[in-house]
């Protein structure tokens, strides 16, 4: 397996489009203490959690990713709508309980797919036992100017499929040499895009929209970036602070690119996170 997955399977979203599913999990003889449904990032693919998964899979719990809609096949990254991704979010999560019935299940997401998993909690996120996000992608590093804003809206519906003018930021995502190198093999692969269409960059930019967590509910797990030049970690701050304290653990990194989880304190990271997954799966045992 290209991404040292134990096996691959599909499952059906919307209108029963077929998503590729890469599993990581421990021994077959042992049930996983805790299912990671991952989410990942725009232009990425589920294959970038092989770094967590491998981690987690030795500590006994399972990571299980798919690649969202418009990703994973191709350069060019496009969507429908940013509701589709909230939405097969919810048919994955049935399709991981069906699977490992009575297992309970996290929710871990990086940087767009943080933003996917916000919404997805917002709107109930039932079952779920904690989210975890890195770097989360509620708004961005460098501000779309408003002239730009109103374009986009028009070429999306004129254009929509029509690439969006992008700086490249493969090489400012980790200090790691060695996943910078596997991130540029996949996009030579055609497995990690480089563009996307106007009507992803509209979907994106109307997700961001007056996003608020007022209601939050949900045992939440964040790590933010000092050295983020794609989402905007003080604003990021900002919004965190509707989250009652009691749910909420943040964690910010200071000298961390986006890729939180690719970053060279990426086990210190994990080792924070495995804790807080026991604390959280003591309190509902209690």
């Amino acid at each position: 397996m290209r991404f040292s997955e134990d096996r691959l399977d599909t499952f059906s979203g919307r209108g029963g489009a077929t998503r590729t599913v890469r599993i990581w999990e421990p021994p077959a003889a042992a049930a996983p203490l805790a299912i990671l449904l991952a989410l990942h990032g725009g232009m990425a693919h589920g294959g970038d959690w092989v770094t967590p998964a491998l981690y987690f899979r030795a500590r006994g719990i399972a990571t299980v990713a798919f690649d969202l809609c418009g990703h994973g096949a191709g350069k060019r990254a496009d969507i429908p709508d940013f509701d589709i991704f909230v939405e097969e979010t919810g048919l994955f999560l049935d399709w991981i309980r069906a699977r490992w019935p009575g297992i309970p299940v996290f929710v871990i997401a990086h940087s767009m797919g943080g933003l996917v998993a916000t919404k997805f909690g917002l709107q109930g996120g039932d079952g779920v036992a904690g989210f975890i996000l890195s770097s989360p992608y509620y708004v961005n590093a460098v501000p779309v100017p408003a002239v730009l804003q109103k374009l986009s809206s028009v070429l999306a519906r004129l254009a929509p499929a029509m690439k969006v003018p992008l700086a490249p930021l493969t090489d400012v995502l980790t200090h790691d040499a060695a996943i910078t190198a596997r991130h540029h093999r996949d996009e030579a692969d055609g497995i990690r895009a480089t563009e996307i269409t106007m009507r992803f960059g509209h979907a994106l930019q109307h997700a961001q929209r007056g996003l608020a967590l007022e209601g939050w509910r949900h045992p939440l797990y964040v790590v933010l970036a000092g050295q983020d030049q794609l989402a905007d970690t003080n604003a990021c701050q900002q919004l965190l602070r509707a989250v009652p304290p009691h749910l909420l653990t943040c964690r910010i990194e200071a000298n961390n690119r986006h890729e939180n989880f690719n970053e060279l304190n990426r086990d210190d990271l994990f080792t924070g996170i495995d804790e807080w997954i026991a604390r959280v799966l003591e309190e509902r045992e209690g």
